[in-house]
């Protein structure tokens, strides 16, 4: 085993990909003499040197558009957006090209392209720097879409994104890069499956990314009540896993689902319906949801924190579905 946090072990992930192919390289915004917006990639230019740790333009729709074009060439990019919010400036590049060349060339051409974004708001970045948006990504036909909650996820999960054929996004919430702890030398992951990350028999706690760590505190003070909450950590929301949550909720018969994303048109909407079409006659409740504010996110540090899921919020979800 060794100590490390969220931040190295995604360090360590590109690091090990680029040392194993010489096709990986890594491009965005500040990635290589500043080392990542979020530190990341501290210490790989020195390492890799500028043709594989590449500065870029301000200009996400130029440096994404880069990155199919190399994909395209046999590369294999990992490209990194400083925020999830400015990958809507290349939007079209990553729906209209990356997303749908595999279709409408009938296979005859690939993207094996990673694009990795930081996520998530709670560090009064305001609003723009600090939604999540990868419930939108989940929505369209031809990419993954990838959530890593923990530090296992975040150093294993770049292995097996890398090769794949079709472009993969990672969206790494901000508030997780200084998580701290122990992972085993050689983490093996997959980019197929949810993961139950606490086991229960009273209601099913579903959710991802940075909302785990609030919901498995929210499990740990409803135990405390007496109520046993399994949490199942999604991980992939495209695919999404639809066996594990018709598992889990077929087990305890009651669900809230737990999504930094806003109510409306969400991810969280998207399972809740899942779990109607596929399990409706196993639920003993409705179905609850705990999902940002209806607002963009406030700067201010309170708003910020009243707009945001919350560990009480999601305990008030359960024991109203509890009937509590």
């Amino acid at each position: 085993m060794i100590q490390t946090t969220y931040r190295e072990a995604m360090r360590e992930a590109i690091r090990t990909a680029m040392q194993a192919d010489p096709r990986v390289f890594l491009m965005g915004e500040d990635v290589g003499h500043y080392g990542g917006c979020y530190a990341v990639s501290k210490g790989l230019l020195e390492e890799f040197g500028p043709e594989r740790i590449r500065d870029t333009p301000l200009s996400e729709s130029g440096f994404t558009g880069a990155g199919i074009g190399a994909a395209l060439g046999g590369m294999r990019p990992i490209v990194e957006i400083m925020t999830c919010n400015f990958s809507l400036l290349a939007l079209d590049q990553i729906m209209n090209n990356a997303a749908t060349i595999r279709h409408m060339s009938g296979g005859q051409f690939s993207v094996p392209l990673v694009i990795r974004m930081a996520t998530g708001g709670g560090r009064q970045l305001a609003a723009q720097h600090s939604h999540s948006l990868e419930g939108w990504y989940a929505h369209i036909p031809g990419l993954r879409i990838l959530a890593p909650a923990t530090i296992e996820d975040a150093r294993g999960m770049l292995t097996p994104a890398l090769a794949d054929p079709d472009p993969v996004l990672i969206f790494e919430n901000a508030l997780l890069y200084n998580q701290a702890g122990d992972i085993a030398d050689d983490v093996q992951v997959d980019i197929d499956h949810a993961a139950i990350r606490r086991q229960g028999t009273d209601i099913s706690l579903i959710t991802y990314g940075g909302s785990l760590g609030k919901t498995l505190a929210a499990a740990d003070a409803l135990a405390d009540e007496g109520i046993s909450a399994e949490v199942l950590d999604l991980r992939v929301l495209r695919p999404l896993d639809d066996a594990a949550i018709l598992a889990t909720v077929g087990r305890t018969r009651r669900a809230v689902i737990v999504d930094e994303g806003w109510r409306s048109g969400s991810i969280s909407a998207e399972i809740a319906m899942r779990i109607v079409e596929g399990g409706f006659w196993n639920l003993d409740a409705p179905i609850a949801r705990v999902c940002s504010a209806e607002v963009p996110i406030p700067y201010a540090r309170h708003l910020e924190e009243a707009a945001l899921p919350s560990i009480a919020g999601i305990i008030a979800a359960v024991h109203e579905t509890l009937g509590r």
